[in-house]
């Protein structure tokens, strides 16, 4: 038998659905991109051997950014997790140094990431707002017998 995860265990009928953060979505999509760009970007450096540095070093480097790019996605919940994200971008716009055209482009996925992080701030705000604002209007026509129909019974 498969094993329920904690809401799963503590869902009941009636009970609303609790809406996901769109901060976090758009973050991890971010972060998802970036890992994609990093394992291309390594794939790049290995093949133009122009770093300097020794294949299976470069390999294991691009694959470790990729996975950390991808695992800090589960961290995004956690207060520090924006901050991970962060720590991730700096490491990204410093491949630079291994292929320049990465200087470019970490300052683009920086900038995506600044954008997701606020942006997704915003909708998360104004989605708490309106959820209020529906649960209270909610509770004032719940008292009334509920919304008008529009039909009528004889």
């Amino acid at each position: 038998m498969a094993r329920l995860t904690k809401a799963q265990r503590e869902w009941r009928p009636g009970m609303p659905k609790k809406r996901r953060s769109t901060r976090i979505m758009l973050a991890s999509t971010v972060l998802t991109l970036e890992a994609f760009v990093a394992f291309f970007a390594t794939l790049v450096v290995f093949g133009l051997r122009s770093a300097g540095l020794h294949p299976v070093t470069t390999l294991v480097g691009g694959l470790l950014l990729s996975l950390l790019l991808v695992g800090s996605c589960a961290f995004l919940a956690k207060r520090w997790g924006p901050a991970l994200g962060w720590v991730l971008q700096l490491l990204l716009i410093a491949t630079g140094f291994l292929e320049p055209m990465m200087f470019v482009i970490g300052v683009l996925f920086a900038l995506a990431w600044w954008y997701a992080l606020r942006t997704g701030a915003r909708l998360d705000r104004d989605n708490a707002q309106r959820d209020r604002e529906q649960a209270e209007w909610d509770r004032q026509h719940a008292a009334d017998g509920g919304p008008e129909t529009g039909t009528t019974t004889p």
